[in-house]
């Protein structure tokens, strides 16, 4: 049996979010296919994302030094408390599904925040003489994306930094299987918006069958 991480960044449901839309039909379909595998839905907008701030760094620096975790303050506690949480969570995980809008070029920034929590040193790398080393070497992750324009071909396929980012996080962490299902052009050509949305649910279902 695996676990699944179904993490959706966008602050619409699938009625009005293409990418929504196809991540649903992904992971309903995925559920049929494997009835045993375990599906855990992470909604970054309902979820306690803490970024990391004053207190987050104060308490690591505390923890560092050697203070006990009860000797933090309240707030250092509780950030520092759900963000060990969090990466907890991503590394216990065999797969991860990453849904978002592009949005201005990249992701939604609640998104980055999530990425930043589980990025930890010792937990998903390790520093080495040679470099870092990705420690989640069993691992599989898919990005769903949904973008107005057209990225995958011409000028703007430079300025696609959201699926180009989580793949150098991935490759970071060491997870060796990294794919993307782009849902784009449906702001750009309005009269085959349903076409292409259509397009991608059924990619998606297709899709679920083999990751």
């Amino acid at each position: 049996m695996a676990k699944v991480l179904y993490i959706t960044a966008h602050p619409l449901n699938e009625t009005q979010s293409y990418s929504m839309a196809a991540g649903k039909a992904f992971i309903e379909t995925y559920k049929e296919v494997n009835p045993n595998d375990e599906v855990v839905h992470i909604d970054l907008y309902k979820e306690n994302i803490p970024q990391i701030d004053a207190d987050v760094l104060s308490g690591w620096e505390k923890l560092r030094s050697g203070q006990a975790f009860e000797e933090l303050t309240a707030e250092e506690k509780a950030k520092v408390g759900r963000l060990s949480e969090l990466c907890e969570q991503f590394i216990e995980a065999d797969k991860y599904v990453f849904v978002t809008p592009l949005w201005n070029f990249s992701f939604p920034p609640v998104m980055k925040a999530y990425l930043d929590s589980v990025a930890v040193a010792g937990k998903t790398f390790k520093y080495t003489e040679q470099g870092p080393i990705g420690l989640l070497t069993d691992k599989k992750a898919l990005h769903i994306q949904a973008r107005g324009g057209i990225y995958s071909e011409g000028p703007a396929v430079e300025l696609e930094m959201g699926h180009r980012y989580l793949g150098v996080m991935m490759k970071f962490f060491g997870v060796p299987s990294f794919e993307g299902l782009f849902i784009e052009g449906h702001n750009a050509m309005p009269d085959k918006a349903n076409e292409i949305k259509e397009n991608a649910i059924a990619h998606a279902k297709d899709l679920a069958h083999t990751f």
